[in-house]
């Protein structure tokens, strides 16, 4: 339970609530796929198959999943449908570990670099800027001194909005005017930074899904101009998903990692959705970490993402009390 780190318990109760409608919805689609059935054939994983892709995990990674079941049958020769369950959770738990490091990580770890420099990218109302707040609270807590940059500068509200999270999470902003180059901000927040011992400095970027080159030309320049400051900077491209837009989630995914070389991913408002599957796909299919989850609205509800533990909770067949 390493990657939950302290209060793992805690966290693994909000994990088990906020995902209760993915359950629901995976759970009511796998009961359907195999009721009145002993055995796993081929009928049962069509509707498994169909039970899978309709949960939001896509089609690739439903037929990955899918092959694996149908090799494990082939091996065994026999595969009852009482099983399902446990290899389901094997084989999506195999998906979503693979990539990783293993390595463990929470808020508190040391960092590979001081500052560490994180640019978070993705669309506006996927969540972008509280998941910006809710990561420098959660690091600030863990005692790290911590800058955010209003680099978002096309938007006025996204500047004040940066501000009101900064003040709600106690730390610094470096922040100018609405139509400023978004490049300038970066370079000033990573000078103060640097300038001010900070440890961990949060660059927010703009929210729209414009023209490919031109969002490739504009986080490209905010990229160059860090690491005039801080070589290798920034150590970090997190892109921010919204796992309750489902298959649009796959969409913008596409669109950012096209754009730049986002190493990271956080997907947030699981919470109170049934299309909690977009993690098991998106994860798979671009071969790119989820690092953080994000389950609600107080500042530590954003999650470091533990795929076994997500995996429990999803396919337990009781949710802790």
């Amino acid at each position: 339970m390493g990657w939950f780190g302290k209060g793992s318990r805690e966290n693994k109760e909000v994990l088990n609530k906020g995902l209760e409608k993915t359950k629901e919805n995976v759970f009511t689609r796998l009961s359907r796929a195999v009721v009145g059935k002993s055995k796993v054939d081929e009928e049962v994983l069509d509707n498994l198959e169909e039970a899978l892709v309709s949960s939001d995990v896509g089609v690739a990674t439903t037929l990955r999943i899918i092959e694996r079941i149908e090799a494990r049958a082939a091996r065994d020769k026999y595969l009852n449908t009482a099983e399902l369950n446990r290899i389901l959770r094997e084989e999506i738990a195999a998906l979503l570990e693979g990539g990783r490091t293993g390595q463990s990580f929470d808020f508190s770890s040391p960092l590979p670099g001081s500052p560490y420099v994180i640019m978070v990218v993705g669309v506006n109302g996927s969540g972008k800027t509280t998941t910006i707040a809710k990561l420098a609270y959660q690091f600030r807590t863990a005692g790290k001194k911590v800058l955010l940059g209003a680099a978002d500068t096309f938007r006025a509200a996204a500047i004040d909005q940066l501000q009101i999270w900064a003040d709600r999470a106690g730390v610094g902003i470096v922040r100018q005017n609405m139509g400023s180059d978004p490049a300038s901000v970066a370079f000033d927040s990573v000078k103060s930074a640097v300038a001010g011992s900070y440890d961990v400095v949060i660059i927010d970027t703009a929210g729209r899904l414009h023209n490919k080159i031109n969002l490739m030309a504009e986080l490209s320049k905010i990229k160059r101009v860090m690491e005039k400051v801080v070589p290798g900077a920034p150590q970090e491209v997190l892109l921010v998903l919204d796992g309750s837009t489902g298959q649009n989630a796959f969409e913008q995914a596409k669109q950012f990692t096209a754009a730049t070389s986002v190493t990271a991913l956080a997907i947030t408002k699981l919470d109170g959705t049934a299309k909690g599957g977009v993690v098991i796909g998106i994860s798979d299919q671009f071969g790119i970490p989820v690092k953080y989850i994000g389950l609600g609205e107080k500042m530590t509800d954003l999650q470091i993402f533990n795929p076994l533990e997500f995996v429990d909770s999803l396919f337990s067949q009781e949710t802790e009390k």
